[in-house]
């Protein structure tokens, strides 16, 4: 019907489809009525008045929807009417208020500004922030809100170079922040602090037994000294008659018991040497009658010095035929040591090992010097003390030799050594036998270690088993970025150093030991060897049997394995048969230096050296067919050798360096010419020969290098 279909009234007529009234009059589609005045698009009233808004927001729907369905059935609407006015400009109005509502201008604008602003996940003026001793890259970002490669940036500003695992420390996490505007405050408790010294009330103080070391050039009798006092024999068991390892030995006499360290004289041991004058009270420099002060004498004195510990002298082999024992007295003054017989304060005694000449005064100097230094401590505090020795026992694992300075070690205790930590759970003294309490100056063999601490290295007695091994990690923790530190610096510095130069050649090798004083021992001494030709490099050291991972890793690397005092496992054996690994074992430590530096001298270029033959004076120059330039020629001095170099001379300058094709007398090839006599001679590859020229004949010898 018209009404529903067709009719101009919903279809087509200029009412509802294009009048002016409903499509283009300003009066709905362009007027400030409903489109642009502050009535219905800005003012509080339409849009910013809250109250009235929801207030009146379902009414204008309901009005507006009324005002549809009454107009529903109208053929013709009548939009000039106050009704139909007022439906469509609350539709207008709704529609606005709903978009104003959900983007409103001002609150976009600030989202903008908000978004191009730094944004910080915490607010440092309501939180304190705190760092610790040390701080990962990573972690410093995530505590202070700043991406990784702005902290990365930051560091390389401040010449720190660190990725984003590596730790930093506190104080470097600190001007990190500041850098970006933030406080961070360093504040950790250092673990070491459990192990502050003690200060001992004196009612708590008892007098220990003295440590002595004793200190001397190798072969001048310290070891058979020691056996004479404790009457034991320990020098007819040691490798080539040389000590090699510090021994602790606690001995009674009739005064008292005194603690002996008996240390190496050779001098790859410089470092357990100076070890032992650290851990002493006293040192007895022993010094042979008839050889004098020696290297390792005076190296022994200057140790004494360093740790500011008294010096006796015992002068030993006084029973030998060539002993001059004033004669060394007088030698050893040259070095600030005066005996108290010449007004100075050394005690300087006359022994025999061999005899036992001697040793009661020696023993009386020992502890007139203890009683003047007053060595008191008190025994019932936690125990301190140093490490003597450390190795790893096939039957017992990782052992230790401590020596005990302060309090007393008991069988429990737990304890921090360097950067390992461990329980003692068995203990032997110096003889061999188990006991169970280490009493001040004792040394003692320990068992329980994690790891294998340093020789030199001092262990402590902590309550917390947790803080300690917290403390050993930490300081684990610190010596690794130590180490890390030191080879980028080192590796930058060879970088540096070996441009321009040639590259050297590099004798690899693979140290493993019985104890770790000899590992530090050969391999300082071995890396002293070398020169701008050759180096040594170790791959690895360690303490313990040679295992078939290490015998791989040399393989890997064309390394040579040295073992000292200990021996290859089967399986290692096997290994190193099918990869030919050279293995080499020692029980005297000068033979495996020995060794190497023969090795290293067979890597070095030979010398050469030229010795002169004899010259010839060319007095007519002939040019053969296929044969070439002949020179006649007269030697004037020494001889002419076939097989050797010749050398072109004309007015005193060389023109050629080369080798004779031929050599001639009258049509016979010979060997050699003699002074006096006329010869032909051809050099290879030169024809520029002229009357006058000088030819020398010289040989080149070659030698083997030395380091």
């Amino acid at each position: 019907t018209a009404a529903n279909r067709g009719t101009a009234a919903n279809r087509g007529t200029a009412a509802n489809r294009g009048t002016a009234a409903n499509r283009g009059t300003a009066a709905n589609r362009g007027t400030a009525a409903t489109r642009g005045t502050a009535a219905t698009r800005g003012t509080a009233t339409t849009r910013g008045a809250v109250a009235s808004i929801k207030d009146d927001k379902k009414q204008e729907v309901s009005d507006f929807a009324k005002g549809k369905k009454g107009n529903k059935g109208n053929k013709k609407k009548d939009w000039s009417s106050p009704s139909s006015d007022e439906g469509f400009a609350g539709k207008r109005r709704g529609a606005a208020n709903k978009r104003n509502k959900k983007w409103p201008g001002p609150k976009r604008q600030q989202r903008r500004v908000d978004r191009k602003a730094p944004r910080h996940i915490f607010n440092p003026s309501k939180k304190d922030l705190v760092v610790g001793e040390a701080i990962s890259v990573g972690d410093l970002a995530g505590l202070i809100g700043i991406k990784v490669p702005g902290i990365i940036k930051t560091l390389m500003s401040l010449d720190v170079m660190a990725t984003i695992a590596q730790l930093i420390d506190g104080e470097t996490a600190a001007l990190v922040a500041a850098e970006h505007g933030i406080e961070l405050k360093v504040q950790f408790e250092s673990l070491e602090n459990q192990f502050d010294e003690i200060k001992e009330n004196d009612e708590d103080l008892q007098s220990r037994p003295p440590v002595v070391t004793v200190m001397g050039h190798v072969d001048h009798g310290k070891t058979s000294l020691l056996d004479k006092i404790r009457s034991a024999d320990v020098t007819s068991g040691e490798a080539g008659g040389i000590t090699q390892h510090i021994g602790a030995y606690h001995v009674s006499t009739a005064e008292g018991n005194v603690t002996f360290l008996d240390t190496p004289g050779h001098a790859a041991f410089t470092a357990m040497r100076a070890r032992g004058a650290n851990a002493t009270d006293i040192v007895i420099l022993v010094v042979a009658a008839d050889d004098g002060p020696r290297p390792q004498t005076v190296e022994a004195i200057d140790h004494a010095r360093a740790a500011n510990v008294p010096v006796i002298v015992a002068i030993n082999k006084c029973d030998k035929p060539a002993a001059n024992p004033d004669g060394t007295i007088q030698r050893l003054m040259e070095h600030n040591l005066i005996a108290e017989e010449f007004g100075g304060d050394v005690r300087m005694v006359k022994v025999s090992a061999k005899s036992g000449e001697g040793l009661p005064e020696l023993l009386e100097a020992i502890h007139l010097q203890a009683e003047i230094m007053e060595l008191k401590v008190n025994p019932n505090r936690l125990a301190t003390g140093v490490v003597i020795e450390s190795k790893i026992d096939k039957g017992r694992g990782n052992t230790a030799s401590f020596l005990v300075q302060s309090g007393t070690l008991r069988i429990g205790d737990n304890y921090v050594v360097g950067a390992e930590y461990g329980r003692v759970r068995a203990m032997w003294d110096d003889q061999g036998r188990k006991i169970k309490v280490a009493t001040p100056s004792m040394p003692v063999e320990v068992v329980g270690l994690n790891g294998i601490p340093n020789s030199g290295d001092n262990f402590n007695v902590g309550t917390d088993e947790k803080k300690v091994r917290q403390l050993a990690e930490q300081r684990g923790k610190k010596e690794k970025e130590r180490r890390q530190v030191q080879q980028k610096k080192q590796g930058l510095e060879n970088l540096f150093s070996s441009m321009g130069q040639e590259e050297k050649k590099t004798l690899n090798l693979i140290i493993k030991t019985d104890v770790i004083g000899s590992l530090e021992a050969l391999s300082d001494s071995l890396l002293k060897l070398g020169n701008d030709e050759v180096e040594v490099r170790i791959i690895h050291g360690a303490v313990g049997a040679i295992s078939s991972t290490n015998v791989v890793l040399a393989a890997a690397s064309n390394a040579v394995i040295i073992g000292f005092n200990n021996r290859p496992e089967a399986s290692a054996k096997q290994v190193a048969k099918d990869e030919g690994v050279d293995i080499r074992l020692y029980s005297i430590i000068y033979e495996a230096i020995d060794d190497v530096t023969a090795a290293l001298e067979g890597m070095l270029k030979p010398i050469v050296r030229e010795e002169f033959q004899g010259k010839a004076q060319i007095l007519e120059v002939f040019t053969i067919p296929k044969v070439g330039t002949i020179a006649g020629s007269k030697v004037v001095e020494g001889k002419i050798v076939r097989d050797c170099p010749i050398r072109v001379i004309r007015d005193n300058v060389v023109i050629h360096d080369g080798q004779l094709a031929s050599l001639k007398r009258f049509k016979d090839n010979v060997k050699d010419v003699t002074v006096g006599f006329e010869c032909g001679m051809g050099v290879e590859n030169f024809r520029d020969l002229r009357s006058g020229d000088i030819l020398e004949s010289y040989y080149r010898l070659e030698t083997a290098a030395k380091l």
